[in-house]
């Protein structure tokens, strides 16, 4: 009798084959403007989110997690493509629309056999492709009583608040319409936390007992900084935080730039909700208009009304993570899904005097990266090794033992999920912003930053300024160093950097901007 040869299992000879053969589920949850120093597993300074600590205590934390150009749309370009903006040619929010006939990796994933979905904020102008299942937002959806344009191409309402909605609905396609013979690739895209946070009924009078602690740049002047001294962007600004608006200190008569947008989307309450959030609102409102603030106290004000309302659009999300987190427990799902929670960029808290995003600075340039990995891939805790928006692609499709596109720009990030460190990994990062003229007025600019803590930004075109950074010395980027005695070698190794990293990705529009 032939003598029976059993050979070991392929889990326990290679790592990454093994999570080809898993075919792990992927849950990629991706909110909007959500910043790290409000997750209290970066920071615990300002709120408490334990459902989206939870991720990170069982798996991963990147801390140094970065965008490739810090707005909405192109960042979630550069996601499903694992190129730069200049590549996938989705540059900017004004008058942009996706290609969707591109190669993206929810289409790679599919080709492997994977069912796809994406519920939520799409905000790329052309209709989903690459998805078996999509239900998504117009444009950047309304946080009360939300439509969705399904499939057939209709517009419904939904009734109910938008973070609870979006979860609704991937529940139940997990739960209900999924093929359960296949693996899937389920996008999640929450609103919050984007401008103007308007809260969930339950939530209407959370953090009102809180006062936030004002960052120590608030009254920062930009100083040797061109650009930050011509941006819209400014708290204290009325004709750039909309007193209507943005902090919804409403009485009738008051008319501002946005104070008829800020009606329309309280307007969709029902009328017993409208008269909820009217008895919360209004009393504050009277309050402040009685009171007649200006200068530094009306500056504090609108912070302290924009942080508390940020934290209450912030406090639902975390609730219906763990709402997500649950279902992805009860249903036996979670040892085989690698559940990632990203936001598309950083934003400012009132750094700078500052909300918004855009610009290379620290703030909206990194963002969360959190991931809860399945069984087989054994790193835990912190991840320092930079990593970039383009890298999702990539790592998704080996995860799923799909070749990765030799044309994609991004990492893989698998071996670090494995508890590798590449010892050629990458040392610095490539950032580009084009939007300009647009809301807020950011003057393009394109930038390298270095994992030793060094960034050299160049805003271009119809500006030349250089700014360079010693993060190590000045982590809040208040001196810029360009031209100061002793730079010079510095200057001249990161510009050396800056236009390999244009090489390397071709960014070949930005290199004839270097000689400015």
């Amino acid at each position: 009798m032939e003598k029976k040869i059993i050979l070991p299992s392929i889990l326990t000879l290679l790592p990454a084959v093994a999570a080809a053969q898993a075919r792990y589920n992927i849950v990629y949850i991706m909110t909007d403007d959500h910043t790290a120093q409000m997750m209290s597993c970066y920071d615990n300074r300002f709120v408490e989110t334990p459902n989206l600590d939870r991720i990170a205590a069982d798996g991963v934390r990147f801390v140094n997690s970065y965008v490739a150009n810090s707005l909405s749309g192109p960042s979630r370009a550069c996601m499903l493509t694992g190129k730069h903006s200049h590549k996938n040619g989705f540059t900017h929010n004004e008058n942009g629309i996706f290609d969707g006939t591109q190669q993206t990796m929810p289409k790679l994933l599919q080709q492997a056999g994977y069912q796809t979905a994406i519920i939520g904020k799409w905000h790329l102008e052309s209709l989903p492709t690459g998805f078996d299942y999509w239900n998504v937002l117009p444009g950047q959806g309304d946080y009360y009583n939300p439509d969705f344009i399904t499939m057939q191409n209709d517009t419904v309402r939904e009734h109910g608040y938008i973070t609870n909605v979006i979860t609704d609905k991937a529940i139940n396609w997990m739960e209900h319409s999924r093929d359960k013979s296949k693996p899937f690739a389920l996008f999640i895209h929450h609103k919050p936390c984007h401008r103007c946070w308007l809260p969930e009924m339950k939530y209407l009078t959370a953090y009102e007992d809180k006062t936030f602690p004002v960052p120590e740049t608030f009254y920062d002047q930009h100083e040797g900084r061109l650009a930050a001294q011509q941006q819209e962007m400014q708290i204290a600004d009325n004709r750039h935080m909309d007193i209507v608006y943005d902090t919804k200190m409403y009485r009738p008569g008051i008319r501002t730039r946005l104070s008829d947008l800020y009606l329309k989307m309280i307007g969709r309450l029902d009328s017993a909700d409208l008269q909820r959030y009217n008895d919360v609102y209004e009393p504050m409102a009277r309050d402040f208009y009685r009171r007649n603030l200006t200068g530094k106290q009306l500056a504090e004000f609108k912070y302290q009304r924009y942080m508390r309302d940020y934290a209450k659009v912030l406090k639902s999300l975390d609730d219906n993570v763990g709402r997500t987190l649950d279902y992805l427990k009860q249903a036996g799902l979670l040892d085989n899904t690698l559940v990632v929670y990203t936001s598309d960029q950083g934003f400012y808290m009132g750094e700078h005097g500052w909300f918004d995003k855009r610009f290379m600075y620290e703030e909206s340039l990194s963002t969360p990266l959190v991931m809860r990995l399945p069984k087989g891939l054994k790193a835990r805790g912190d991840i320092q090794e930079m990593v970039q928006n383009i890298d999702y692609a990539p790592t998704f499709l080996q995860i799923a033992g799909v070749a990765v596109p030799a044309d994609m720009q991004g990492t893989s990030l698998l071996p670090l999920l494995q508890g590798k460190h590449p010892k050629n990994w990458r040392k610095s990062v490539y950032y580009h912003y084009y939007e300009y003229p647009a809301e807020h007025s950011v003057k393009r600019h394109y930038g390298v930053r270095t994992s030793d803590g060094w960034k050299l930004i160049h805003f271009y075109r119809d500006i030349n300024a250089w700014e360079l950074y010693n993060l190590n010395d000045d982590p809040n980027e208040l001196h810029n160093l360009y031209r100061q005695p002793g730079t010079e070698q510095k200057t001249a190794e990161l510009k050396k950097e800056l236009i390999r990293l244009q090489q390397q990705y071709d960014d070949q529009a930005a290199l004839k901007f270097n000689e400015m």
